[in-house]
């Protein structure tokens, strides 16, 4: 046997085979969700009251395309440029970055409270954005300005969160939680006054905080783009302090990770990701809960392809649940809240009742 310092040859090449399968396995995974969203964006665009096939599908958006579309020779009826360009695309795009937002915060507050229970609303965003979109309409703003209430309250509700729970310049994750369920009662007592005296702007308060992608447009595509482009590249980035916390704070610390700084960074960065989605789409329920969990069944606990994968399963799920939402009672629509609510309560169940068998509640 020959020897190479003191690792004999053929255990580094063992060693050197498991990493190369490894990572075939993590590019086969994101290849394959890769392929899938498409297939599920293009599924999204073709469904509706008006049937557009796939290849027109592709022809049209190719024919926008700056540089490239200019020698395309339209064929089609202009409706159909405006169903898939106006209507369609925008609100399938918007579906699959508020799941990719949701899914990829809920991934990091679970490896934050080391609790797969763990959600992106659970430092009271949801409740601190609802309150700033039902303030936003109650005193009057126009409909482009409550996007940025809840954008601006999600934020501030974290960053209360935050200093609340602050002791000796550290933030103990328990202190953090409570804080949060605090925060968010408050909040939601707010949002009850505000429904209260909302008179004739009740309904536009009641389905916002229900949650539905209906009012999709380029507008608010241009709002929550940069945060989901951003936000998930860092927190893949992060993906080796995720996995390092998840043994404890204190062997993440040994490690050489900056523990506190760390939280600060991943509550700043997930309060923006989660106040971007809530912003454009109002309440949406159990996707940054159920999609990081099921996406460790299939891929495991590593952070390094949780976090992509997860991005890549919440943007699929989200469209096909609107999709569901869209077309469960036509010609009305479901707001999708309630289609994710229908899918996540039976699961945060089971998930719950596996947690009490397995620590013995």
């Amino acid at each position: 046997m020959v020897i190479s310092g003191t690792v004999p040859v053929n255990a580094m090449d063992a060693i050197s085979s498991y990493y190369h399968s490894k990572r075939l396995r993590r590019v086969a995974v994101l290849g394959g969700l890769s392929a899938l969203l498409f297939f599920t964006v293009i599924l999204g665009i073709m469904i509706g009251p008006v049937q557009v096939g796939p290849g027109l599908i592709m022809k049209i958006i190719y024919s926008r395309l700056p540089f490239l579309g200019n020698d395309v020779v339209q064929t089609w009826p202009q409706y159909y440029t405006s169903i898939v360009i106006d209507v369609r695309l925008p609100r399938v795009v918007l579906a699959m970055l508020v799941g990719m937002g949701l899914a990829v915060s809920g991934c990091a507050m679970q490896g934050l409270f080391r609790n797969p229970m763990a959600s992106p609303y659970v430092c009271g965003i949801s409740s601190g954005g609802a309150f700033g979109a039902a303030l936003a309409v109650n005193i009057g703003l126009s409909y482009y300005f409550v996007p940025f209430g809840a954008f601006f309250f999600a934020a501030l509700t974290v960053f209360v969160v935050y200093m609340i729970a602050r002791v000796n310049g550290k933030v103990p994750i328990t202190t953090l939680l409570l804080s949060g369920i605090a925060i968010s009662s408050f909040f939601s007592a707010l949002v009850s006054l505000m429904l209260y005296v909302s008179n004739e702007r009740l309904e536009r308060i009641v389905f916002w905080m229900m949650g539905g992608l209906w009012s999709a447009g380029w507008d608010k595509v241009a709002i929550t783009l940069p945060f989901i482009v951003i936000s998930v590249p860092v927190f893949t980035y992060l993906a080796r302090d995720l996995n390092a916390l998840l043994m404890g704070e204190e062997s993440a610390a040994d490690l050489g990770i900056e523990v506190e700084a760390t939280k600060r960074f991943i509550l700043a960065l997930t309060a923006l990701t989660v106040g971007a989605c809530v912003a454009v789409s109002g309440v949406i329920g159990f996707v940054g809960l159920i999609i990081p969990h099921v996406t460790r069944l299939f891929v495991g606990p590593d952070h390094k392809v949780l976090i992509p994968a997860s991005a890549l399963v919440g943007g699929i799920f989200l469209i096909v649940t609107d999709l569901f939402a869209r077309m469960v009672i036509r010609p009305s629509e479901l707001p999708v809240g309630i289609i994710t609510s229908l899918f996540g309560v039976p699961f945060f169940l089971s998930l719950l009742r596996r947690r009490r068998t397995e620590m013995g509640w």
